[in-house]
């Protein structure tokens, strides 16, 4: 384990420093067909990182044996953990159209306080433009079990996210820049107003 990440202790965990922010939502909380409005974000990890991978289905599995009680709810056993839904999903599988979620697993995290935010050197972001879908950094985690109205899983909160680099914009917006970088002929340039 690198010095620079957490260890898992027990529910909770910090992901490798390669992964991906998408759908990022951690400025102002959206309400979702009257929902309670929360934060949120979908965190893409590369499967080549094992080590938040294995952290994610330790935590996922003590967030099953801590929640017991509540996913048993008025029956008899507790169902498998097999049997219920969990937020470590395929790319590949589940979302097979999508480029940015090829060859990697993916966690759609939230919370209803804002998260904290902060730059490689721990500074607190308060620029939304700083803090964007496809930028790269690490998300502090926490798994728990639920069991509300019939639907029984683990769940993944959002604690925070240290952005520590840019990255492609993801959501077909790119470099505007790079739209004008075409070979311009001067002379052109002169009958455009003309």
């Amino acid at each position: 384990m690198s010095k620079t990440e957490a260890p898992v202790s027990g529910t909770k965990v910090v992901t490798g420093k390669d992964t991906r922010f998408s759908y990022v939502n951690v400025f102002e909380p959206k309400s979702i067909n009257g929902s309670t409005p929360k934060y949120s974000v979908s965190l893409i990890i590369p499967k080549s990182d094992t080590e938040t991978v294995s952290k994610i289905k330790a935590a996922i599995r003590a967030a099953y044996k801590e929640g017991e009680a509540k996913l048993r709810g008025n029956g008899r056993s507790v169902p498998a953990l097999e049997n219920l839904k969990t937020p470590l999903r395929d790319g590949d599988i589940d979302r097979p159209d999508d480029e940015a979620y090829a060859g990697c697993w993916f966690i759609n995290a939230n919370c209803t306080q804002a998260p904290g935010l902060v730059d490689a050197h721990k500074q607190d972001i308060t620029e939304p433009s700083q803090l964007y879908s496809g930028c790269y950094g690490r998300a502090s985690l926490n798994f728990y079990a639920y069991n509300s109205n019939g639907n029984k899983g683990i769940a993944c909160g959002l604690n925070g996210l240290q952005k520590l680099r840019d990255g492609e914009p993801l959501g077909g917006r790119g470099n505007v820049a790079n739209d004008f970088d075409d070979e311009t002929d001067d002379d052109d340039d002169d009958d455009f107003l003309s």
